[in-house]
């Protein structure tokens, strides 16, 4: 596998950190958890399956856990046999901390030149707000997406998915691996400072044009990806069901308001999302409105056009297509595990499905980092 032989230490906990250290751990690397005296608290999180909640396992599986106490002398020291023989360290503790225990970067630079040496926070290392405490929600708030994530009823709603925390992992997991293959060629590694906040606003090409043109945020109802444009939108059913146009290209539009006997509404569909698309979608409402899901099912199913139903998440995820790509697995026991997105043709990732219990490598990598990588 591509990362076979990579030696990852983490000591972050939740999502960010402990998700992309587990795409490392399926694709071969040799990841170690060092959790808290507390041990990691997403253990305790959610629903529990066979002894272990859903969230710990699918950001813990194939690692081994160690515990060490990082203020202790002994823990210190040990912390820094490891890192003599480790590729990667993760932390995600508010700035400022791995260096008062007597661990930051340059600590561990010393030991080990060619670390790659990853701190994850909310607003990254500098800057004004490096020390204030936030998690995935205060992030999307404080950058602009909780605004732009704008109800039905023009107020502010609860996002759906912590993207904050998503793009702080894929950023992470990228700078890492680039870092590596730096390190491949002069032997020297580096140090990441990756924020939550830069990681999310680095996500947002497609909507700045009114704040970098205009010096305004936009009119969130008027823009093409948040219902301004017909052919970018939900639409109920008969049978209080929702489907989705999500294609505002003019050739959907073409499919299918022909299909519906109304080309005269294409014309509409060439200009600017906002007013001038609102005749195209009171069609579009009530006709969707005047039959019930299994009709459109069948209509839609010989139009060229982007739609989809509006699923449930436990529907979603049992989809036949999902199993046929290996993205809904199940181990011995019964118990779910997501699948690997990042699918190699010659060397595949592959699920390790054991889960650490609290400490339990603590021992064994003590001893097996303490030797040459071989």
């Amino acid at each position: 596998m591509k990362l076979q032989g990579i030696r990852v230490l983490d000591l972050s906990l939740f999502l960010p950190g402990p998700h992309f250290s587990m795409m490392m751990a399926d694709h071969g690397a040799d990841v170690v958890a060092l959790e808290p005296p507390y041990a990691e608290p997403v253990r305790a999180v959610g629903l529990k399956q066979n002894g272990h909640s859903v969230w710990f396992r699918n950001v813990y599986r194939g690692k081994k856990s160690i515990n060490l106490d990082l203020k202790s002398a002994t823990g210190k020291a040990d912390f820094l046999k490891l890192c003599e023989t480790a590729d990667v360290v993760i932390e995600a503790f508010r700035p400022g901390v791995m260096q008062r225990l007597g661990l930051d970067y340059d600590v561990v630079k010393a030991v080990n030149p060619g670390i790659v040496y990853c701190s994850i926070s909310a607003y990254g290392q500098t800057g004004s707000k490096a020390l204030k405490p936030a998690h995935d929600l205060s992030i999307q708030a404080d950058s602009g997406a909780i605004f732009i994530n704008e109800g039905q009823d023009g107020k502010p709603a609860m996002p759906g998915m912590p993207v904050a925390d998503m793009a702080g992992s894929l950023m992470a997991f990228a700078g890492v691996l680039m870092a590596l293959l730096k390190k491949q060629q002069t032997g020297i590694g580096d140090y990441l400072d990756i924020s939550m906040q830069d990681s999310l606003i680095a996500w947002y090409p497609n909507i700045m044009g009114p704040p970098f043109v205009e010096d305004r945020s936009p009119v969130v109802k008027q823009e093409r990806s948040w219902g301004g444009a017909a052919f970018y939108q939900i639409y109920a059913t008969a049978d209080q069901q929702h489907l989705t146009l999500g294609g505002s290209e003019v050739k959907f539009a073409e499919n299918l308001l022909r299909a519906l006997e109304r080309s005269d509404l294409i014309d509409l569909c060439k200009q600017n999302p906002g007013e001038v698309q609102q005749p195209v979608k009171d069609f579009l409402a009530m006709t969707f409105a005047a039959k019930p899901m299994v009709y459109w099912q069948a209509f839609l199913a010989n139009v060229d056009v982007c739609w989809s139903p509006v699923r449930s998440l436990n529907e979603a995820i049992r989809d036949p297509h999902l199993k046929q790509r290996d993205m809904l697995l199940q181990d011995d026991q019964g118990s779910y595990h997501l699948g690997i997105p990042i699918k190699y043709r010659n060397e595949p990732g592959q699920v390790k499905f054991a889960l650490p219990e609290f400490g339990q490598h603590t021992h064994e990598v003590l001893q097996q980092w303490s030797t040459d990588k071989g």
